[in-house]
Formats: structure tokens, sequence, C-alpha cells
């Protein structure tokens, strides 16, 4: 890649890797519904201008039901859940976990018959798996059940939602797409979050929200369609193996999370199998092309 395509590629890497940290703190004072729509509140605004500008969200009309569908599994169930998985479960831990997204879409995308199972895909898979088994047996209480099931949610969520743009919204223009999504998720948060919404958080707090509002929604998307349009989504789609490395290390050294065994085992058991579970075959069918571009090109990531 040239030298501005590594410079976004890290950004990028780096400003989807924090969004458990903050929101880890956000949760800490605020109910998870109040954090998620003012993260799509200010998101909304602040894209809503490039998006008219560029007359990227009339194209969504006669699309809205399958917009409605990638809102709920995209954006409206996961940042609730994560939100509120983030009350008992470390951030460092929250983002492993996530990490897994790639194996669980490479199983959805074989089973649409959209792709094949190679030996090496196959390896992928069960290593994957190992990792996740490792780290919620060895890290896990029985009280976090309920937490670690959300986190697993989101996870099938985030890897649904590249298949309905693939299948639904292909072609139309991202930045109106993920507005578009922003802007119903608003609607559907707003009579949940009003009634939550707390008198006088603490600073902390308010900065946390309005970095997961301005960096890691409105700044996320804009620096991912300049790394699509400068080093391809192939190359873009690599972000997924680096942000669970921002996140542990970040929920290390900021919140002093523990680096546990589980984390220290599972950690590279879920890359490495994230990895071999998401190699593309050497001839890939035109439609499992298109699934990996539109996986790549997807605001999924962006959490």
């Amino acid at each position: 890649m040239t030298r501005r395509g590594w410079l976004l590629f890290a950004a990028l890497g780096l400003i989807w890797g924090v969004p458990y940290l903050f929101i880890r703190i956000a949760v800490a004072e605020l109910d998870p519904v109040v954090v998620a729509f003012a993260r799509t509140t200010i998101g909304a605004l602040l894209l809503l201008p490039l998006a008219i500008r560029a007359k990227a969200l009339r194209p969504l009309v006669t699309h809205w039901k399958a917009l409605l569908v990638y809102t709920v599994v995209e954006i409206v169930g996961p940042w609730v859940l994560l939100g509120h998985a983030e009350t008992s479960l470390n951030s460092s831990t929250t983002g492993l976990l996530i990490a897994t997204v790639p194996i669980v879409t490479a199983v959805l995308v074989t089973t649409l018959g959209q792709d094949r199972l190679t030996p090496r895909r196959v390896l992928g898979l069960l290593v994957g798996f190992c990792g996740v088994a490792l780290l919620v047996g060895l890290d896990f209480r029985p009280s976090d059940g309920v937490a670690v099931l959300e986190v697993l949610a989101v996870v099938i969520g985030y890897a649904i939602g590249p298949i309905v743009i693939t299948r639904f919204l292909a072609g139309l223009p991202s930045i109106g797409v993920v507005t578009g999504s922003l802007i119903v998720a608003t609607v559907v948060y707003a009579p949940f979050a009003l009634p939550r919404w707390p008198g006088a958080p603490s600073t902390g707090v308010i900065v946390a929200v309005l970095v997961l509002a301005v960096l890691c929604t409105a700044t996320a998307f804009l620096v991912m369609f300049a790394l699509i349009a400068e080093a391809g989504p192939a190359r873009m789609s690599l972000i997924t193996y680096v942000n669970p490395v921002v996140a542990v290390s970040l929920g290390a050294l900021v919140l002093h999370e523990p680096i546990t065994i589980g984390l220290a085992v599972g950690f590279p058991l879920i890359l490495v199998g994230s990895v071999l579970g998401t190699w593309r075959n050497r001839r890939p069918t035109a439609v499992a092309e298109g699934a990996a571009s539109a996986a790549a090109q997807a605001p999924s990531d962006a959490r």
C-alpha cells in the first residue's frame, strides 16, 4: 500500500479497537441504551450533511425493509447488548470475543452456499472455536453467562449484517446506508433512552460518549471509505485482525484489566483461527467475492 494507505490503515485499526474501552467507561454511569442513543444521534448529525451533499439518502427509500433489518442486526441490537455486557465483562475480553465475527461469517456464508470450506478453513474454524472455549472456560464465572451470551448475540448480528448488505443493499452509496442506519437506530432508541436520560454524568463519561460518537462512529466511517478507495476492500478487511490487539492493550494499560490465562491462551488461537477460517479460495465464485467485498465495506466493525 501507499504511505497514505498505511496511515489510514493504522488510524482505522486504532479507532476500531478503542470502542470497548469507552463503552466500559460510559456504562459505569449511564444506561446502555442511553449510551447507544447518544452515539447514534451525534453520529447521524455529523454524517447527515455529507450524505445530503452526496445525494445518498434518496436511493434508500426503495430498500427500506432491508435497511431496517440491517440496522437491527448491526446497530440497534448489538450496541445495547455490548453496553449491557460490559457492565460485568472487561473491555479487553469483550473485544476479543468480537474478533470471532469473521469465523461466524465464514460459517454463515458457507451455510448459504456462497462459499465452500477447504481443509485449511475447517482447521481455522476449529482453532478459533477452541480459543473461544478456552477463553470462556478459563476466565468466566457462571454469573457472567448472560453477558457472554449477549456478546455472542452481537457477534452473530455483526456476521449477518454484511450478508444483508450483499444481498439487498449492494450498489447503494455507503455513506447513505451508514447515515440512514444511524437515523433509524436513533428513532428506535429514543422512546427507551429519553426516560432514562441522566441528570449530570461525570466529565469522564461525557468524554467517553463523545469519543464513541465522533471518533468511533462518524470519523471511523469516513476513514473506512478513504481506506477502501485507497487500498481496496480486501486490504481494509485485514483491520479485523488488528482491532482485538488494540482492545486488549488498552484494557490492560488504561483500565488495568488483568491479562488472564484464558486471554493469553485464547487470544492467539482466536486470531489464528480467524485468519485461517476466512482464507479465500484460489478461485472464489462471483457470489463469494461479492460477499467478501461487502463484508469489508459494511460498517460492521465500527463498534
